[in-house]
């Protein structure tokens, strides 16, 4: 089936520019999800990283809507009295009916103010209120799924608020709701059931369903429009979880989605067409110093080679300045997240490394939470083997150094022979020693609760990569977020991105790809795939991806044996390159970061808000949206000069020479020069003051 163009807009030709204003004193938004304050999964980005431009937008108009979780909020919100008056009478009479309702400023860049609402304190309601959802929807919810009844103490909860709101306004209101996902999608379906003055907004970032059939190793998207959709939820025992999911898409006054494939997804298992694509962005913030993220790159790099030092001690026969760090990260969903295809494809690349006697040494990270019980000894005996190295080495050369300043004094060049008596060769013996091991270097970091059926391990131990000194491919299965209090790897997920050298995310299903894009934000290339809605964004927007380090893995048209091969020689080939390469590489790769910002993308959240009160109150708002076409857009060209691209290299050894390098005719100034003119850049949104708001094109 192919991934033919809807209605649905991801390219500028599609999107008008607003210039003119409106009175919005009466108009409210509201933004409502699980994961508002709460960190659960990559929503919380989405609404983190978006609140500074919607509140430059909304100004005092925006409020967010999310759980009162209180671990979250000890740390992450300031509870204050609402400013608002309407609002402050409506949380008055929730509270006196029974309900929790708390009000604050989520504190991220923005400042937004939140409400949040404490399901479990109005816990004795939900036999009525699933009661009432049965008579009134036909949902019925199972007693033991805790999630889906969450979902409904909050569904209700939140239409329960915004019924409030809307009654205490003294003149007739324009809300605007936006609903994400299905844990928040019911209080949208109350919205319309009750008739509501709302105009409601629902974004799928994934379906449930197709998110199940995915991880069922089904051919998902040859098969997408012949399944069974009610058989297929009922069969993986989440039918009332997907009538909570497609009631909301269906009774949206707009529909969106977060990528053109994850449309075509929600076409056919929703049964709705989108009407709007709103990409994730992120906050890009931009160096004032030329390739300071180099820097950073740099320093980075230098804490993840001394983790390996203790990590490898007693194995260390290769050098780190010859080793390229690769890396996967995100949920632990083995064939989703495309964790299967990246394992065979590191035992392909192990076996052509050696065979080509390759100098370089690969190690692959594996950060992907699961369930464990603490570090593992031997990894934490590592670190401290090489602390103890780090002590030792210090402490000679204190002595050492005290000796020479010494003879110094006494105008005499020193006795190098002399200057490192039996003690300091005693001291040095014993450290040397210590790190003899009789094991290999672990594998995993942490003791593994279901060691015996992890995936990823059973995986490592049918292809034997097991850290062995033939091997040119080392693998370290991280599996916990990383923290920058750990104990062993003692960085943040940020600092540990910018250190690697290059992503790996083959997923097979990923409607956005939040990973592969804050590689892009922070110069670091990544693999992605044409089924991740990154990827297809990144083939839409730039001429040549590779030449800027994004790789396009095609899993759509190409079986898992070919797909392998194909991540295999993108993979070779990166080895190929020499440091000076992987440089200008990421110089090309942090220029694309202005594509994925929300003063870009924010643009088409913008549009969705505004297509909702035209079509919720068609007397006030007017909605005119241009038809696209595929002959324009905004897009990147291929780069001025030839790319060091491991998919355009004319090389065929493991590695280059400094002469080779030096050859290469490239002027990274004169190269950037040329793309800023060749370039055109992204719409801004404009910078608005609080009481300074965006309006809605009115017929001439």
């Amino acid at each position: 089936m192919p991934l033919a163009r809807s209605l649905s807009v991801t390219s500028l030709s599609g999107l008008e520019e607003w210039d003119e204003e409106f009175d919005r004193e009466d108009a409210v938004l509201f933004e409502i999800a699980w994961e508002v304050a709460n960190k659960v999964g990559g929503i919380y980005t989405v609404i983190q990283t978006k609140a500074r431009l919607t509140c430059e937008e909304w100004g005092e108009n925006y409020f967010l809507v999310g759980p009162y979780m209180e671990s979250s909020v000890r740390t992450q919100v300031e509870l204050i009295e609402p400013c608002n008056a309407t609002l402050r009478r409506t949380i008055d009479k929730m509270n006196s009916s029974g309900c929790k309702v708390y009000f604050g400023r989520w504190l991220i860049e923005g400042s937004p103010y939140v409400i949040l609402l404490d399901v479990g304190f109005t816990a004795w309601s939900l036999d009525r209120w699933k009661s009432e959802l049965w008579e009134n929807c036909s949902i019925g919810v199972p007693w033991f799924d805790r999630e889906a009844n969450d979902a409904v103490l909050f569904g209700f909860l939140t239409a329960w608020l915004l019924g409030e709101f809307a009654a205490q306004c003294d003149e007739p209101p324009h809300i605007v709701a936006h609903f994400h996902e299905w844990l928040a999608g019911l209080g949208l379906v109350l919205c319309r059931q009750r008739q509501l003055p709302v105009a409601t907004i629902f974004t799928t970032h994934a379906t449930l369903l197709g998110r199940y059939l995915c991880a069922g190793n089904v051919d998902f998207y040859n098969k997408l429009a012949e399944f069974n959709v009610d058989k297929e939820a009922g069969d993986r025992q989440i039918y009332h979880r997907y009538c909570l999911e497609r009631a909301a898409a269906r009774c949206a006054h707009v529909f969106t989605t977060v990528s053109q494939i994850t449309a075509i997804e929600a076409e056919h298992l929703l049964k709705r067409k989108p009407d709007i694509v709103t990409p994730n962005g992120l906050n890009v913030k931009k160096f004032s110093a030329m390739h300071e993220f180099q820097n950073l790159h740099a320093q980075s790099k230098a804490r993840i080679q001394e983790f390996v030092r203790g990590h490898f001690y007693g194995h260390l026969d290769f050098n780190l300045d010859k080793t390229v760090f690769l890396f996967i990260a995100g949920r632990y969903e083995f064939s989703n997240k495309g964790a299967d295809i990246f394992l065979e494809a590191l035992a392909r690349l192990n076996y052509l490394l050696r065979v080509n006697h390759s100098e370089v040494t690969i190690i692959a990270f594996f950060i992907m939470p699961a369930r464990t019980n603490n570090f593992n000894v031997e990894t934490l005996k590592g670190q401290a083997v090489r602390k103890q190295l780090w002590d030792t080495a210090q402490t000679v050369k204190e002595r050492f150094g005290k000796k020479l300043y010494e003879s110094l004094l006494v105008g005499q060049l020193p006795d190098v022979s002399k200057m490192l008596d039996k003690e300091d060769f005693t001291m040095m013996k014993r450290a040397i020693f210590a790190t003899q091991r009789q094991c290999l270097p672990p594998i995993c970091s942490h003791n593994m609760l279901e060691d015996s059926s992890d995936p990823i391990l059973n995986c490592i131990r049918r292809i034997g990569l097991f850290n062995s000194a033939q091997d040119r491919v080392k693998v370290i299965f991280h599996p916990e977020f990383l923290s920058s209090t750990s104990p062993l790897l003692p960085m943040d997920y940020e600092e540990f991105v910018r250190g690697c050298h290059l992503g790996v995310f083959p997923s097979y299903y990923e409607p956005w790809g939040y990973t592969p894009a804050e590689c892009t934000v922070m110069g670091i290339p990544s693999i992605s795939t044409n089924l991740s809605g990154f990827g297809c964004f990144m083939e839409e927007h730039i001429a040549d991806p590779s030449a800027y380090g994004i790789y396009i893995l095609d899993r759509r048209y190409r079986g898992v044996d070919e797909s392998c091969n194909q991540l295999t020689s993108f993979l070779f080939q990166f080895c190929q390159q020499s440091r000076r390469q992987r440089i200008i590489q990421r110089n090309r790769t942090e220029r694309l970061s202005d594509l994925l910002d929300w003063r870009y993308l924010g643009r088409y959240y913008v549009s969705a808000r505004h297509m909702a009160l035209a079509k919720a109150f068609p007397d006030t708002f007017i909605y005119e949206p241009q038809e696209p076409t595929s002959a324009t857009g905004f897009r990147y060209p291929r780069p001025a000069s030839v790319p060091p691209s491991p998919a355009h290299s004319l090389h065929s050894s493991p590695h280059h020479s400094e002469a080779e390098d030096e050859e290469e005719p490239y002027d990274e100034d004169l190269e950037a020069e040329k793309d800023r003119v060749n370039i055109r850049q992204p719409f801004n949104l404009p910078n608005r003051n609080k009481n300074h708001t965006v309006g809605l094109p009115e017929k001439n």
